[in-house]
């Protein structure tokens, strides 16, 4: 069984699969939201670490102008790739660069803002990737972080944890569940208060994710992310059948959210402001 963090290193057509079904449903509202919180201003110098397709820093681009730099950071090459495919925001100065962040590859202070936008949840060790962090940013600047909250409290995600379990095995919703695994926000201040950040602020904050439909939900999540690894040993005949049971008990157990075809459910997540 292949690890947490192997499984969401995602490649090759998954990554432009990623961007494509998962980036304007998911992410794209709450980058937004983790920019405008921040304060992100022109001329800022900006790190988007695990940065993924690089929605943070696209976001931020616009609004640090042609006189800010920003800077993508990711361990994953083929997501760094879709990152590259886009083209320039002005003359916003961007930079894709593959490393670690747990041994960022820049010199003290180099940053105005700092921003990770669920990555830190999946990284090893995420007291020393914030040490790391906060070494780039300059002093008295701001760092913003966003992490899944509780599972319980996102009905979606759990749903279908429950429901992968149930039909593939137990332990088959492991990528899924490890989304949430940084969901104390108590450990999550202290992660930020260990590494020396001051002014630590965690809000817990509710969006709506909206699908076309339940069935559209458990494919885009199983060919978008790196559960699709979970369908590897079964024929397509098998996989059908298999995608018709979870869809089905889902569709149950999720009707309160479905509006005609439509299926929009809460997404709950912590967010952490700090200053360095």
């Amino acid at each position: 069984m292949r690890s947490d963090s192997e499984q969401w290193q995602l490649q090759g057509s998954a990554a432009e699969r990623y961007e494509r079904y998962l980036v304007p449903i998911v992410t794209l509202q709450w980058a937004r939201d983790l920019v405008s919180r921040v304060g992100v201003a022109r001329g800022d110098r900006l790190l988007d670490v695990a940065c993924g397709t690089g929605i943070v820093a696209r976001t931020a681009a616009e609004c640090v102008g042609g006189s800010g730099r920003v800077v993508g950071l990711d361990l994953n090459s083929g997501m760094l790739a879709v990152a590259r495919s886009f083209p320039k925001i002005g003359g916003v100065s961007m930079e894709w660069c593959e490393g670690s962040a747990l041994a960022l590859p820049f010199d003290e202070d180099e940053f105005d803002v700092v921003l990770c936008q669920f990555g830190l949840q999946f990284l090893p060790d995420p007291g020393a990737a914030l040490r790391e962090m906060r070494r780039a940013l300059v002093g008295g600047r701001p760092i913003g972080a966003s992490v899944f909250a509780e599972i319980e409290l996102n009905p979606a995600a759990l749903a279908f944890s429950d429901s992968l379990d149930v039909h593939l095995g137990e332990g088959a919703s492991a990528a899924k569940r490890s989304e949430h695994s940084l969901a104390d926000s108590a450990r999550l201040r202290a992660l930020f208060q260990g590494a020396r950040f001051s002014r630590v602020q965690i809000e817990t904050v509710e969006k709506t994710s909206r699908y076309p439909s339940i069935p559209d939900y458990v494919r885009f999540q199983l060919l978008a992310t790196p559960l699709s690894g979970v369908l590897d040993d079964y024929d397509e005949p098998e996989r059908e059948r298999l995608i018709g049971l979870i869809v089905e008990e889902l569709s149950g157990r999720l009707a309160r959210f479905v509006r005609g075809r439509e299926f929009a459910f809460p997404q709950v997540a912590h967010i952490a402001i700090a200053t360095a």
